[in-house]
């Protein structure tokens, strides 16, 4: 049983990351219907500024990834303004190429930087060891992980229900035209979506890198790694992100525990399996319920 706990709590920790990059996805989608294929390569550059912040110029670690939120924020932003700010009425395949095309830029001029190929890992910030509850261990970066993604959420909560920003992103979401025939700026709510994703990038990156350390093609797969959990929440549901990745994260977690042993048994020597998983997951769901569990299912007439 403290077995099956302790992976759970792994699972959780894990697919807390996963929540944070998937919210990235869910917000652009949300107020925009693209999916952002560079969301990946916005997590790398969020960590590695932050690296380079805490490492090379020696800030500390938590203001180093402060300003490394905000930086990949603005890196959102201005993504949006130069690149996609032409394209809105566009057709949507127009807007999901450039995504792509913007990911292979990123990645390609990542590679002529320091952070192309090695492995890098932040200065030692947090005391070593854990919390021991009733003889489950959780590490300190887990807890950081855990309790990033409950900020975040309570963060986009409020904004969503309360904000005046919020609010019009759910109306532009809802409908854009009628939001602007109401006066909302559709191109502000999709700069600020951008933003705001690039922040949430940004969050999963730094995290990854104080959990496991950082490496620009492991940071770049979250990007895609979380494509199941996004799938599996709804594409246009925060809170379906959140549950999603937790779930993705579990899963994953049991599956190298459980599943692995087994087939090694039958002679399937490697494991790997919980690489696998969350894209039979992502299958699944897309069988059954292609809308995801909190997604909002469209109906139109014929």
């Amino acid at each position: 049983m403290t077995d099956f706990l302790q992976n759970l709590i792994s699972g959780i920790a894990v697919g807390c990351i996963y929540a944070l990059a998937a919210l990235g996805f869910v917000l652009i989608y949300k107020s925009s219907r693209v999916i952002n294929f560079a969301n990946g390569q916005l997590i790398a550059i969020g960590a590695f500024t932050a690296y380079a912040l805490a490492v090379w110029m020696g800030l500390p670690v938590l203001l180093a990834a402060l300003l490394a939120l905000l930086l990949t924020a603005l890196l959102g932003f201005v993504v949006e303004r130069v690149f996609l700010r032409r394209l809105v009425g566009q057709p949507i395949i127009s807007v999901i190429m450039v995504t792509i095309g913007l990911a292979s830029v990123l990645d390609g001029l990542m590679y002529l930087t320091p952070f192309g190929s090695g492995n890098f890992t932040f200065p030692p910030f947090l005391p070593p060891g854990g919390l021991n509850l009733g003889g489950l261990n959780i590490s300190y970066p887990q807890l950081l992980a855990i309790g990033f993604t409950v900020v975040f959420l309570l963060m986009f909560g409020w904004f969503f229900q309360r904000s005046v920003l919020g609010i019009a992103m759910r109306a532009v979401a809802d409908d854009q035209m009628a939001s602007m025939s109401l006066g909302v700026s559709v191109e502000k709510v999709f700069a600020l979506a951008w933003a705001i994703a690039g922040l949430t990038a940004a969050a999963a990156g730094i995290v990854v890198g104080m959990v496991s350390g950082l490496n620009q093609d492991s940071l770049i797969a979250i990007g895609l790694a979380v494509f199941p959990a996004v799938i599996l929440g709804g594409l246009d549901s925060v809170p379906g992100a959140v549950v999603g990745g937790i779930i993705i994260g579990v899963l994953q977690s049991f599956s190298t525990a459980y599943l692995d042993p087994l087939l090694t048994q039958v002679g399937l020597v490697g494991g790997g399996s919980q690489y696998a998983m969350p894209f039979v997951v992502l299958l699944i769901m897309l069988w059954f319920k292609p809308h995801g569990l909190f997604g909002t299912e469209e109906i139109e007439r014929v």
